[in-house]
């Protein structure tokens, strides 16, 4: 399903460009990587890390995905309000008032413990109807899951829950992008825990385990089903796992400029009076700031790109202002583009080096962006 780019908003000064086109070019490499007979779940969650969940999911589905995997009930119905009727993985806890709504959707929800299980065959007792559900393993991430241990007696305790439709179940790495060693053997007891599992009467039809870092890096890891999330959108897991060759970013932030003027020397920028000008300067006003998610500080080194050329950031970063020196761009003018992060002529600001100013990640950097910042999603059929 296609639909046409969408437009930025009458008065729209800071805003984020899609190029949903990258991120089906992204999810055809890793197809490439896992192999026909590996499914691949697209992780679109966040939002899509920042990326839109709608026009996202529709780009998945079309590039070959056969599922997404979303954080909550919300996320999921509100792909289902778009029209987008593919199978929806929820990978965190729902609420056991929350499954009629989640049955009457046909969302499939996560188990993490016998009591939880419990719980949801009950609420879709009473409403007549099954509940489509995978069992999570804690195989050493230590979040939520039943522990593999304890895998065979939560395995005798869902037999009895009728009204649970198990698809499958799974497990999550915390160190796929690190330790290759440690990862493996996390699959080891995680596969060990299915045995004994399916010893038992289970009937997974699905097994999975693979974010972006061992979709990459551990064939071993693609089982039936790979969850790529931070790769789709053409960024590297890690430092340590950088994306193969052909992979692009997708987003790209901008902003513009909304004053110019001359300082003499002496006068200051900004809260603290952080900065003053040693010499004449020309500086250029740019509306936006950490309510966006460009973060106040630290940002010693920060800078923006426009007409081509870096230009420093100077004071302190406001809420909605962020001001920089444009005493070497001859010609910097009000209504200029200004990039935050991506690419303007031959420069370029990548996620991971805002991550470097911020003291954070990728991740954190794109999932940070403000939601109210209009996204301009571009090719999208």
């Amino acid at each position: 399903m296609c639909e046409s780019a969408s437009t930025l908003p009458p008065g729209t000064t800071t805003w984020l460009e899609i190029d949903q086109s990258a991120i089906r070019s992204n999810l055809r490499m890793l197809r490439g990587l896992t192999g026909p007979q590996t499914r691949l779940m697209a992780i679109i969650k966040a939002d899509a890390y920042g990326h839109g969940a709608r026009a996202t999911a529709r780009s998945v589905l079309a590039a070959g995905a056969q599922a997404l995997g979303v954080a909550s009930l919300g996320e999921a119905l509100e792909l289902r309000e778009a029209g987008i009727d593919a199978p929806i993985l929820l990978l965190s806890y729902v609420p056991p008032q929350a499954v009629p709504t989640a049955i009457g959707h046909n969302l499939t929800l996560t188990l993490f413990d016998a009591a939880q299980a419990r719980v949801c065959d009950q609420a879709a007792r009473a409403t007549g109807r099954r509940l489509k559900a995978q069992v999570k393993l804690d195989s050493g991430m230590g979040r939520m899951g039943a522990l593999v241990g304890d895998a065979p007696a939560l395995q005798e305790q869902l037999a009895d829950l009728s009204w649970l439709q198990l698809e499958g179940c799974y497990t999550h790495f915390p160190q796929a992008d690190e330790d290759c060693a440690w990862t493996r053997e996390q699959l080891r007891r995680f596969l060990a825990a299915v045995a004994a599992m399916r010893q038992r009467g289970a009937q997974f039809s699905t097994l999975h385990s693979a974010n972006s870092a061992a979709t990459l890096t551990m064939p071993e890891c693609h089982l039936d089903l790979v969850r790529p999330g931070i790769a789709l959108y053409g960024l590297s897991p890690s430092d340590t796992v950088p994306l193969p060759s052909g992979f692009r970013p997708a987003l790209t932030w901008k902003t513009q400029v909304v004053q110019v003027k001359d300082l003499p020397a002496g006068h200051s920028v900004g809260y603290g009076r952080t900065w003053t000008a040693a010499s004449a300067a020309r500086m250029a006003v740019l509306p936006v700031g950490y309510e966006h998610g460009y973060r106040r500080a630290p940002h010693e080194s920060a800078s923006v790109l426009l007409r081509g050329q870096v230009a420093p950031v100077i004071g302190r970063i406001s809420m909605e202002k962020t001001t920089i020196d444009v005493s070497l761009i001859p010609g910097a003018r009000v209504g200029d583009e200004v990039v935050l992060l991506g690419r303007q002529g031959k420069a370029c600001i990548s996620a991971e080096i805002l991550a470097a100013r911020f003291g954070s990640n990728n991740y954190e950097v794109v999932t940070g962006l403000s939601a109210r910042m209009p996204r301009l999603q571009l090719s999208t059929c």
